[in-house]
């Protein structure tokens, strides 16, 4: 990762709430959605109203399937906001069929192999002086 900016602060945020599901044995609450921890990432977030950009993008990139697939993965799943303060365009232009690997590439860098904590996370990236990898 590289040195965290707002938005990848918001998309902390968004992990720390959607993420938590993976581990958790009773709903929680996201963008006014219950969540289940017997569903997986995909089939969550498309009850979540703060991750409707998220959903379409990742049908968009034909990523579905993947994140459906075994596991375990750890989403950094961005919520709206985080979409809405990137440069005016860019979200359509990503979305665009022409530019499918391009958005493969965007939403791929925010999903790791495993199962991590926020709590992980943030202390990688603090003994990383900002960066992890």
């Amino acid at each position: 990762m590289k040195k965290m900016n707002s938005i990848t602060k918001v998309f902390m945020i968004a992990f720390m709430a959607v993420g938590a599901l993976a581990t958790a044995q009773e709903t929680k609450m996201v963008g006014g959605a219950e969540m289940y921890p017997t569903k997986n990432i995909v089939e969550n977030a498309v009850n979540s109203k703060d991750h409707t950009t998220l959903v379409a993008a990742v049908t968009a990139a034909e990523l579905v399937e993947t994140l459906q697939s075994e596991g375990p993965f750890t989403v950094l799943a961005p919520v709206n906001d985080a979409f809405n303060n990137l440069p005016e365009g860019t979200v359509e232009t990503l979305l665009k069929p022409e530019n499918k690997t391009a958005l493969q590439g965007v939403l791929t860098y925010h999903v790791i192999a495993g199962k991590h904590t926020a709590e992980d996370i943030m202390k990688d990236i603090e003994a990383g002086n900002g960066t992890a990898e």
